[in-house]
């Protein structure tokens, strides 16, 4: 659980209110949280990010990191290990091929 984003925004609000910090550490708090619990999604769509890469990625290298990160992930190579982490792989790949599809298709659009 992440909490910077709440003691950054508790912080910037008193500050910034000063006339009535109470209330500015109180609406600082409530944005603080909403940072924290990625209400705002900041670079979440972005499928490049994903692979660990930039929009200008050639088509090898999304290829590579793909394949490096499937590699890695694939449910298939942690035979024997925890649930838990079977199952946050099964996650992560699944995150990883949607990134792949998507990035595809958005390089197949003229």
């Amino acid at each position: 659980m992440r909490w910077y984003g709440k003691l950054l925004g508790f912080i910037a609000g008193a500050l910034l209110f000063r006339p009535n910090p109470l209330f500015g550490a109180a609406i600082g708090l409530l944005i603080g949280h909403a940072f924290d619990r990625d209400w705002f999604k900041l670079g979440k769509d972005d499928p490049y990010r994903e692979l660990g890469l930039t929009s200008e990625a050639t088509t090898a290298e999304i290829d590579l990191a793909y394949r490096r990160l499937m590699s890695q992930y694939h449910p298939d190579k942690l035979a024997g290990a925890a649930p838990e982490l079977i199952q946050q792989a099964e996650k992560k790949a699944s995150q990883i091929n949607a990134a792949y599809d998507r990035i595809q298709r958005l390089r197949r659009k003229p």
